[in-house]
């Protein structure tokens, strides 16, 4: 099948490879240059435009603004190939989802929201968590193309938003278990106990999982390397606060991840992993890396 696919970061660049692994002819576009060599067997186009002449077109941009910019405002759905399907697996508000599937439905066009859980070493394996919504007809269309990326699809409906909810409360959540950790090793590091020694006890009883698990060896070991940038953490947060205003609603624990992320980037460290606000909380609010930083700029 001749597949579109726009955004070759980390993650776009990993799961374009898969799809040319399974064989299907895969044409790409990135914002800024790609070397041919760094996604071997992939097609560089020389405009957006071309990913859209395909039977499905991915889409792994960075936020809401960059995917208006680069779809929305060049008239790419007035363009594409006919019955063609949009699958977007960025992170997207919630509001923009419901948008896209309206304009899709009136330029003909098939869309799927979805959106993935995993890092980029996740997707280089092919075993994203794919949440996936859309009418029936979009999601078969493109089902084919989800395998080589996924370790499982999660089907959540005919509503395209439903998906993009669901992402945005998944890193909601990790956010909130992070500082939860980080509160729990405030409390403990108190009375001397070492934190390898805390999480070693709440791993094997109360909170055994796959977040507890990655995040607290990284706090453990004050390794704040990009898996997540804190930046884009920050964003997912705020997209998350835009949906629950929407409905009325106050989530008490948002606020006080979103602020905790906020405080991080303000200090120079979005470009860390967002576990990093963990090493704040822990520390009073000011990370060990913040401190790097203000030796740096001083020296």
């Amino acid at each position: 099948m001749q597949i579109g696919f726009i955004g070759l970061g980390s993650m776009g660049s990993a799961m374009a490879l898969n799809l040319v692994k399974a064989g299907h002819d895969v044409r790409a576009w990135n914002r800024s240059k790609v070397a041919q060599d760094s996604v071997p067997g992939v097609t560089l186009v020389e405009l957006a435009a071309d990913a859209f002449q395909a039977d499905a077109v991915f889409t792994m941009l960075s936020d809401d603004i960059a995917i208006r910019e680069v779809i929305l405002d060049a008239g790419l759905l007035a363009s594409a190939q006919p019955g063609l399907t949009h699958v977007v697996t960025s992170t997207i508000s919630v509001a923009f989802a419901r948008e896209l599937e309206f304009l899709h439905k009136e330029a003909g066009l098939g869309y799927v929201s979805a959106p993935v859980l995993g890092r980029p070493n996740v997707a280089a394996r092919g075993q994203l968590n794919i949440l996936a919504a859309g009418k029936a007809d979009a999601i078969a269309a493109i089902e084919p193309l989800l395998a080589p990326l996924s370790k499982k699809v999660w089907k959540l409906g005919e509503n395209p938003a439903r998906a993009n909810a669901a992402k945005l409360a998944c890193n909601m959540m990790i956010a909130m278990a992070i500082e939860a950790m980080a509160e729990g090793v405030v409390l403990t590091e108190s009375v001397g106990l070492d934190r390898a020694d805390f999480f070693e006890l709440i791993l094997g009883t109360l909170f055994s999982g796959r977040a507890y698990e990655s995040y607290s060896a990284q706090i453990t070991e004050r390794s704040f390397e990009p898996g997540f940038k804190a930046k884009l953490a920050l964003k997912d947060m705020r997209l998350a606060t835009e949906a629950s205003n929407e409905i009325g609603r106050t989530l008490p624990m948002l606020e006080a991840v979103r602020e905790g992320l906020s405080k991080a980037v303000s200090a120079g460290l979005g470009e860390k992993d967002w576990s990093i606000m963990a090493d704040m909380t822990v520390r009073g609010g000011e990370s060990v890396a913040s401190s790097e930083n203000n030796s740096e700029k001083k020296s």
